[in-house]
């Protein structure tokens, strides 16, 4: 299972240039098969290059940062 501590650190990193986007992302779960799932809020939630930030963004860094991590949806 991954570790949730790590995940947060690596959300904490990520979220200053969310927010100066004045969006956010909020960690809601990790599933027993490694899948991290966020809540993109404020302009990241309805943004339409929400699934770049998503993917391109957020997976990719928390992938290569803890490399278990399998996939990060969308909540």
């Amino acid at each position: 299972m991954v570790d949730r501590t790590k995940v947060e650190e690596v959300i904490n990193r990520i979220r200053p240039a969310l927010q100066r986007d004045r969006g956010d992302v909020e960690l809601v779960e990790i599933t027993e098969e490694n899948v991290v799932k966020v809540r993109l809020k404020g302009a990241c939630g309805h943004c339409p290059m929400s699934m770049m930030t998503l993917k391109a963004g957020i997976e990719a860094e928390m992938k290569k940062v803890i490399p278990d991590v399998k996939a990060v949806e969308s909540v």
